[in-house]
């Protein structure tokens, strides 16, 4: 007698949003045009978050209207609102319009993103964002702990808070950041600012990193891509903060098949960033994750990802301490 197949749902859920899929396309130059948004799409992802606009350009683009108000001629500027007018030339005019335009082609939740390193008065421009119509926003908050006038670590963690808290002031579509793992008390840290209003948390953003031209004596880039081998850092950091957390967990770095997608899954992400696997795979690569998603699902019997979501967290678990040292003394001196 034939059995009946079961049906699963990849469906979830982050920052309140409704996902087709836990696969989020990362903000990358994968995610700069509608054309790649609709590819993107119709492989599969559950969300697409754009490539970042900087903070350096929304201040460069204010300072400029400023100068502009400012010129005789300009007709009534304290009537004039600053986000009004467009340059088709600016960035900042171009990126706008690439959210009205993603929002009107594709059906997938679009966040916007921000790259941002200080809560000037940029963060008014939010509410400029929030105004074309898009379903979220990620500030890619990008610190490095180098700044020796920072003084002490908890003036370097207060800018997090300030970005944050400004920036909520000023929206109401839900809010995610994007951090890295450079703090001194990097659980305690992450789990404050999960409690600050903002509805998702992004673990882990990768920096600029540096080599040398030894031809040249210049310095340049190097593993601008994510390798296989850097899941171990989110897997962990997700897996210790689920079930700790005031908001939404999403994994980034390192995700580059069904199978890293199912890990982090397990460690509780409720939804996974991918960028890297998409320039090295093509988008086709999202359709070949969200199948093992499901057939893997399938072979276990779980109807929807809530059945296992968090199953491997830390909180769960047997041996809580395998995500700590008492894990790495055994397996060094195993294999040592």
């Amino acid at each position: 007698m034939a059995t009946e197949k079961q049906s699963v749902s990849i469906e979830t859920s982050y920052m309140g949003l409704p996902l087709s899929s836990p696969i989020v396309a990362s903000s990358s130059g994968m995610t700069e045009n509608v054309e790649q948004l609709k590819r993107l799409q119709d492989a599969g992802v559950g969300a697409v978050v754009l490539k970042s606009l900087f903070e350096e350009e929304i201040i460069a683009e204010m300072q400029r209207t400023e100068r502009q108000m400012q010129q005789p001629g300009f007709t009534f500027p304290e009537m004039a609102d600053m986000y009004d007018y467009v340059d088709t030339e600016n960035g900042v005019a171009n990126y706008l319009d690439l959210i009205r335009r993603a929002g009107e082609a594709v059906s997938v939740p679009v966040i916007a993103s921000v790259n941002c390193i200080s809560a000037q008065k940029w963060t008014y421009f939010a509410r400029e964002i929030e105004r074309q119509g898009v379903d979220g926003l990620e500030l890619n908050v990008f610190l490095m702990p180098s700044d020796f006038s920072a003084g002490n670590a908890a003036a370097f963690e207060q800018t997090y808070f300030d970005i944050i808290a400004q920036v909520l002031e000023q929206v109401n579509i839900p809010v995610a950041v994007k951090l890295s793992h450079y703090f001194t008390l990097l659980g305690s840290t992450l789990k404050r600012i999960s409690e600050t209003g903002i509805k998702g948390m992004v673990l882990f953003n990768r920096f600029f990193s540096p080599d040398y031209n030894l031809s040249d004596l210049t310095i340049v880039p190097t593993n601008v891509l994510s390798t296989p081998a850097e899941l171990a850092l989110s897997l962990r950091w997700i897996a210790i903060m689920h079930g700790r957390v005031g908001c939404d967990l999403a994994a980034s770095t390192g995700v580059h098949d069904g199978d890293g997608v199912i890990k982090q899954l397990l460690a509780g992400a409720n939804a996974v960033q991918v960028a890297s696997a998409l320039y090295q795979d093509g988008v086709d690569v999202v359709e070949a994750m969200n199948e093992r998603l499901a057939g893997w699902m399938e072979h276990h019997r779980y109807e929807q990802i809530t059945d296992f979501r968090g199953l491997l967290s830390q909180g769960r678990v047997a041996n809580p301490a395998a995500y700590e040292r008492v894990q790495f003394v055994k397996n060094f001196r195993a294999m040592f």
